[in-house]
């Protein structure tokens, strides 16, 4: 934690340097890149900084205590008494600004929810799932996006992937990733009979264009027409967008949207993310026997969390808690657990920042 934290330093004066340099500030595109990531980090930064000249100052007051002279002792004494009171406060404001991840404070972020097994019933799910985000974002003042999604003709989604936008978005969403299973009695269940499906959630962080700069050379863009609902103009005209980025072989396809336009903005920003993540991922597999990361690994696979219908019953498997509210948090209060998952990561936090006391 603490190197993360160093790093974090060292890429905010490097910053502060270009801010500086004549070249930088000649460009336009960049000096606006590289001031928004400035900003982004001037806060961690800045409470990093203070904290480490707080502990210096408590070694010298410490080694000034032992010593002979009774004035400088009382002194030091009296420093110590100030100090210590503000290291723990900086020590728990860092805490909470590391929880979460290196992406934690990102404002915008792309969720993508997929029926898994089930049939119907999982794609009814997912919709279920969509419409509690979407709720709940509301009710955090976030800015809810539809990038893509595929119907089902019963209602629900095989797919569907919406971009959130707000302060504290993707820090809560992250932990939604993960495989969510339902058990219930579906309304098409004659015999009243339980049914168990599942869907996918992969909330990833939204880069800015300084840290993933995807240029036009370095995918493939084929434009197609576009399926489905929509009517004459869907079908003649080529508003379809599909994107392959040569090096990872991500592939995103977008047609919601008449405008070929539009539909190509969407899918670089959903390509963006998907890339920023193959990397991000990557890093993070390198990394995971020396972390332990316990949530927010992003395995798409772990089933995180049940809904136990009958019951009125959520379970979040992660750290074992349950919650017989399931009406209120299907219906988007989902706050309740969403803080317990941000508090078990914060004490598993405090564990491995201890290093950064005196």
């Amino acid at each position: 934690m603490r190197n993360q934290l160093e790093e974090k330093l060292a890429r905010f004066e490097e910053l502060e340097k270009q801010l500086a340099d004549p070249s930088v500030l000649g460009d336009s595109s960049r000096i606006a890149s590289v001031a928004r990531e400035h900003g982004s980090l001037a806060k961690l930064a800045g409470k990093f900084r203070r904290f480490k000249k707080v502990i210096e100052e408590i070694r010298e007051a410490t080694a000034m205590v032992s010593g002979d002279d009774l004035e400088l002792r009382e002194l030091a004494q009296d420093s110590l008494n100030d100090l210590r009171p503000e290291r723990e406060s900086l020590w728990n404001e860092l805490l909470d600004m590391t929880v979460g991840g290196e992406d934690a404070n990102r404002r915008r972020c792309v969720m993508e929810i997929r029926a898994g097994t089930g049939g119907d019933e999982a794609a009814l799910f997912a919709g279920d799932l969509f419409r509690m985000y979407k709720k709940h974002a509301e009710d955090r003042g976030w800015k809810a996006e539809i990038l893509e999604s595929s119907l089902t003709e019963i209602g629900g989604f095989k797919e569907i992937v919406i971009g959130f936008e707000g302060e504290g978005v993707y820090r809560e969403l992250q932990y939604e990733s993960g495989g969510h299973r339902v058990q219930r009695v579906p309304e098409t269940e004659a015999k009243g009979r339980i049914h168990t499906s599942a869907a996918t959630v992969a909330v990833l962080p939204e880069p800015e264009d300084v840290e993933i700069n995807i240029k036009p050379e370095d995918y493939r863009k084929d434009l197609y027409c576009a399926s489905g609902p929509g009517g004459q103009h869907v079908n003649k005209t080529q508003s379809a967008v599909r994107l392959l980025h040569y090096e990872t072989g991500i592939v995103v396809e977008m047609q919601d949207e008449r405008s070929q336009h539009k539909n190509f903005d969407k899918a670089l920003r959903v390509l963006k993310s998907r890339v920023y993540e193959h990397f991000r991922q990557k890093e993070h597999d390198k990394r995971a026997q020396e972390r332990k990361t316990l949530i927010g690994s992003g395995d798409r696979s772990q089933r995180i969390r049940t809904y136990n219908f009958p019951e009125n019953r959520l379970t979040d498997h992660r750290i074992g808690l349950t919650l017989y509210k399931l009406d209120q948090i299907i219906a988007g209060n989902l706050q309740a657990v969403t803080d317990a998952l941000i508090e078990y990561d914060r004490n598993q936090q405090r564990g491995l920042m201890g290093d950064l006391e005196e």
